[in-house]
């Protein structure tokens, strides 16, 4: 099979850029990177087209800090784009995106941006705004923990999904042409952020709650909700998230940090504990991605299925997935399902393109109705 254009909702490799002090030049992508998922000629090999790279930084983080090192992180992903002109190119709208995408398998692969984790605006319209000017184009409304004004899939409900604050982000980010992104959030989160938005949504790198329960996944009545609206979920590749033995595996490793004292939800200190912990988690495979495409198929249509594989954001990913070289064998696994071709590239870019146009018209339509940017006021902003 010819190579299918790609764009992956979800890739880390800024993150991962981070413990080397952002090194470039002692860590150069135009050639293999073992200490990475990713590096250019394997984006090649895997016929990316365009890639939403992270700009994450952790719960942990709050302020001015997470701002700090959002800034970092987006500094980081400009200067790679910089470095390689003629590999990547910086993308901001959705028909340059198109262009670029369409461009050949040679041309530079269109690089736009994600920030994962809502606490990376500090309760902050302004920084929202400013981080769409500085190319940011999804805002993933939570990470692992809650923030003031959102509840996270993966922590103890506080606000039972938005608050009114919350309520207002995701106003501004349909009036900024911002996506919103709901991977990472709790259910009561989605489903809010669904009756309020008035642009397509994404779940930019999680897989179907029905093939493996991990919180992280999304339930039927979501995707089909999400559907129903013109989203797009980009199935995640991360092993707890696709194989349940996985998932079970890593319940068992975080109960056992717990019991040591170890605070779950510090990216840190987890990070520290996997990396002693003595028991291997069971493989997840290609077969196992392969069901959460067949189910999201069935639930949802292929017209709102995407690939967020979530490189270099884990050390869990499927024997057969282990880096961004690895999509054709996934379409080749999904055509001996019945997958055709004009499914697949659907799935690989043509859906999420959609959206991206979508999300735009939606901002001019709001802009050209003189609507105003919304503004700091005290009470609606968290203390």
């Amino acid at each position: 099979m010819d190579l299918i254009p790609v764009v992956d909702g979800h890739n880390d490799l800024a993150w991962a850029l981070r413990e080397y002090g952002y090194d470039l030049l002692g860590h150069e992508l135009d050639r293999p990177r073992p200490e990475f998922d990713t590096d250019i000629p394997r984006l090649r090999q895997g016929g990316v087209r365009a890639q939403f790279w992270s700009v994450f930084v952790p719960g942990t983080l709050a302020g001015d800090a997470a701002v700090a090192a959002t800034l970092e992180q987006i500094d980081a992903v400009h200067a790679f784009i910089d470095r390689y002109p003629e590999h990547l190119t910086r993308v901001v709208d959705a028909d340059d995106f198109d262009r670029a995408v369409t461009a050949g398998p040679e041309a530079p692969i269109a690089s736009l941006m994600g920030a994962e984790g809502g606490h990376s605006i500090a309760n902050s319209l302004g920084v929202l705004r400013t981080l769409h000017r500085l190319g940011v184009r999804y805002l993933t409304l939570t990470h692992n923990e809650n923030n003031d004004w959102a509840d996270s899939a993966t922590d103890e409900a506080r606000h039972n999904g938005l608050t009114a604050f919350g309520t207002e982000v995701i106003r501004e980010m349909n009036r900024l042409g911002m996506i919103v992104d709901l991977s990472h959030t709790s259910v009561d989160t989605m489903a809010d952020a669904l009756a309020v938005t008035t642009a397509p949504v994404i779940f930019s790198h999680s897989s179907a709650r029905a093939v493996c329960p991990h919180p992280r996944n999304v339930p039927d009545e979501i995707l089909a909700d999400m559907a129903a609206q013109g989203g797009v979920c980009m199935a995640t590749f991360v092993s707890p998230f696709v194989s349940e033995p996985a998932y079970e595996w890593r319940e068992r490793a975080e109960n056992q940090a717990h019991h040591e004292g170890i605070d779950v939800h510090d990216f840190e200190q987890m990070t520290a504990f996997y990396d002693t912990y003595p028991l291997d988690m069971p493989p997840a495979t290609i077969d196992d991605v392969v069901a959460h495409y067949d189910h999201l198929r069935e639930v949802v249509g292929v017209d709102h299925i995407g690939v967020g594989g979530d490189f270099d954001g884990t050390s869990w990913l499927p024997e057969g997935l282990t880096d961004v070289s690895c999509y054709p064998r996934l379409w080749d696994a999904l055509a001996l399902h019945g997958w055709s071709r004009d499914d697949l590239e659907k799935v690989g870019w043509r859906n999420i393109s959609r959206v991206l146009h979508a999300v735009e018209d939606r901002a001019t339509d709001l802009q050209s109705a003189e609507r105003a940017p919304a503004d700091e006021s005290a009470s609606m902003r968290p203390a």
